[in-house]
This record gives structure tokens, sequence and C-alpha cells, in this order.
């Protein structure tokens, strides 16, 4: 137990450190919001696939998820952090990230399966952020979708860009997880792909950091 809680403690100064690192980049550099918004995303996301090495209890991951849960709650009316929260949209997202990380942990660890946390979390750490950065950066051939009479807040670069990041990300994932190089795999990831991406379309605020993994998971569930 001792140990546990010495790594969920290295851990949180390790968080804390790269969000100062974050900030710091943010007001020297003046970069925009959206930009070390989406970096700290993929860093903090992409760090929490140690979660099923590190923990063996989901309470610890639900200790992290709080903490950072309060941080970014309490900073968003402040001057702190506005590496994360300067953002000319409304958006729920930060919050729904640790709430995600959690729940997504929780299903892993009751399953004793860790590839059903790791994969969701290298989709959402990575293609999230891709689909978000060309979506936000190319303007030019690049129009929101719209669906019959229904127009969606994503552009049709962003979710293609997703798309095509999650079928590379899930193939490679399986197959080291699997050893096998086989049809499974291919139709997994293209499902894995498509879910993930409609997850990402339909989604609004910023809830696609919640409705990106639980879709992921699902899928993994019911085929693997």
């Amino acid at each position: 137990m001792d140990n546990q809680i010495g790594l969920a403690v290295i851990f949180l100064i390790a968080f804390l450190l790269l969000l100062t690192f974050n900030e710091i980049v943010y007001r020297r550099l003046g970069l925009k919001g959206e930009i070390t918004r989406k970096f700290a995303h993929f860093t903090a996301t992409l760090s929490t696939i140690t979660f099923p090495y590190l923990f063996n209890d989901h309470w610890y991951v639900l200790a992290l998820a709080i903490i950072f849960f309060v941080l970014l709650f309490i900073s968003r009316n402040t001057t702190h952090l506005k590496s994360i929260h300067d953002i000319n949209r409304i958006s729920i997202g930060s919050y729904l990230l640790p709430v995600s990380i959690y729940l997504t942990f929780l299903v892993s660890n009751l399953m004793n399966d860790k590839f059903l946390f790791i994969l969701p979390m290298l989709v959402l750490a990575i293609c999230d952020p891709v689909a978000g950065i060309l979506g936000i950066s190319l303007k030019e051939y690049n129009h929101k979708i719209r669906i019959l009479k229904l127009r969606l807040d994503k552009t049709w670069l962003g979710s293609f860009s997703f798309f095509v990041s999650c079928f590379i990300v899930s193939f490679i994932a399986l197959y080291f997880h699997l050893m096998t190089f086989d049809l499974k795999i291919f139709w997994l990831s293209l499902i894995i792909s498509a879910t993930g991406t409609i997850a990402e379309m339909f989604s609004w605020k910023g809830s696609d950091n919640l409705f990106i993994p639980m879709s992921v998971l699902l899928i993994l569930i019911i085929f693997l």
C-alpha cells in the first residue's frame, strides 16, 4: 500500500510539473490556448497508460482524478492555468478528462484486462488532438459537417484525420496485444475507428473526452 501511495504522489507531482511547464510555455511564447491545451491533453492522457502497471486498486486513480478535477474546476475563474482555459468556446472537456480516465480504468481493473484501459487512452491521447488541431488550423476547403439538416460542430478534415489516426493506433495496438496479423485485427480496427469517429462527431462542448474512450471500451468488451 505504501508503494501505491508513493507512486500516486509521484504521478501527482509530475502532473503538476507538466501543468507548470505548459503554463510557462503559454505565457513566454504567446501560444494560443488551443495549442497548449491540446499539448497538455496529449501528454497527460498518454502518461496514464502506465496506470494499469502502477496501481492494483482503482481507489488511487479515483483520488488522482478527484484532485485533478477540483484543480481544473477551481482554476477556471482565476488567472491560473490559462494555458488550459483560454479558448474561444464553451467546453467541459477538461473536467470530463479525469472522469473518463477513472471510469475506463475502473472497468479495466474490474475485468482484469489492462488493454481495456490502454487502447481507449491511446485513442483519446493521440487521435483527439490530431483531429482538433487539423480541424482548427486548416480552414481552406475544410467545412463543418452537415448531415441532412443537422449541422455538426466538427469539420470533415478533423473527423477524417481522427478516423485515419484511430485506425492506425488501433491496428498497431491490437497487433502487439494479440501478437498476430490477421483479418480480425483489420476489421476490429475499422469498427473501433468508425465508432470512435461517430462519438467524436456527435459530441458537444468537449464531451468527446468521455464518449470517445467509452465507445472504444464498449467495442473491445464486445469483440475481444
